[in-house]
């Protein structure tokens, strides 16, 4: 082929590839959020601009929570392909709870203030834009992480267990700059932490007896890695808790109890167990078990340590 019959490089190179072998890009639909931390309106029409550079433009976008989710049924129905989820990980575990099941493909992309997720899959603090250059160029494969579960529901990025997640609360009046409302959170987290019924491992009967206020799992390939957190005097409780505002709580001291496959985790004043899965909260019994299963929904990797 002479030079000047190559395709025009100027629409493209992404879409110059698709050309050139005569197929055309996967179905695609896209997730945001507005109240997630990257999810800007500024930000969404870069991302919009980028998937179509990258030769996956968004057919249609969803705007959750305004707009409800789809589920696998209307996926199959509209013939989508790939599904496309910029938001943080509470959302991402609403979105992948709710196409489960699906044959489809999932590709999460840091739209959020942490990005758990995302990091397992692509590495941390990677931009999406290197992410969607991964994936135009084939560097990606399929994958079904192992999660962490409860009765409460499964959790892809990771658990908070025991008082200490109270502090949740504050971390959204932080977000959303509510003043007021971060005074009062904080004093009432404050209480809870220090004051609440503890939480400890029992099956295996592994850590301190008289509990932590908070045990943190985190969900991997080998298992769920399992850290407890105990505040001994005044200076680790200013330490962890602005560890828990700025959701880093390996920031915090804390002491790691295990990697494992299955556990139990009980009130040590016979109470209910509060979580955070995701981020998002629910209560379960006194005594809960908490095991891994894979991802019901194919998520596509860019990094190895999923």
């Amino acid at each position: 082929m002479a030079a000047a019959e190559w395709p025009d490089l100027s629409a493209g190179t992404a879409d110059a590839i698709w050309r050139l072998i005569d197929m055309a890009p996967l179905k695609t639909w896209l997730i945001v959020n507005s109240r997630s931390g990257s999810n800007s309106e500024a930000a969404l029409v870069a991302l919009e601009r980028s998937l179509a550079e990258y030769g996956m433009p968004a057919e249609k976008t969803i705007a959750f929570p305004a707009e409800e989710l789809p589920n696998r049924s209307v996926l199959q129905d509209a013939d989508v392909d790939r599904l496309v989820v910029f938001t943080g990980d509470g959302t991402l575990n609403a979105v992948i709870e709710a196409v489960a099941g699906w044959s489809g493909e999932v590709l999460v992309l840091p739209g959020g203030t942490m990005n758990l997720l995302s990091a397992r899959l692509h590495g941390a603090d990677t931009e999406y834009d290197a992410i969607l250059e991964r994936i135009a160029s084939g560097a990606f494969r399929p994958v079904r992480p192992k999660m962490a579960c409860c009765p409460a529901g499964r959790a892809h990025a990771g658990v908070l267990v025991g008082p200490g997640t109270a502090w949740a609360e504050v971390r959204e009046a932080m977000r959303d700059f509510d003043v007021a409302g971060l005074a009062q959170g904080a004093g009432e987290a404050l209480a809870e932490t220090t004051g609440g019924s503890r939480v400890r491992m029992v099956e295996p009967a592994i850590g301190h007896y008289d509990g932590y206020p908070l045990i943190e799992l985190t969900p991997s390939h080998r298992g769920m890695q399992v850290d407890g957190y105990r505040i001994e005097n005044a200076g680790e409780f200013l330490q962890q808790s602005w560890a828990l505002l700025r959701r880093s709580f390996r920031d915090g001291p804390h002491e790691r109890l295990g990697l494992l496959d299955r556990l139990v985790i009980e009130n040590c004043a016979g109470e209910p167990v509060e979580v955070l899965i995701d981020g998002e909260p629910a209560t379960l019994g006194t005594r809960a078990e908490f095991t891994v299963e894979d991802c019901p929904v194919d998520l596509l990797a860019t990094a190895h340590g999923f």
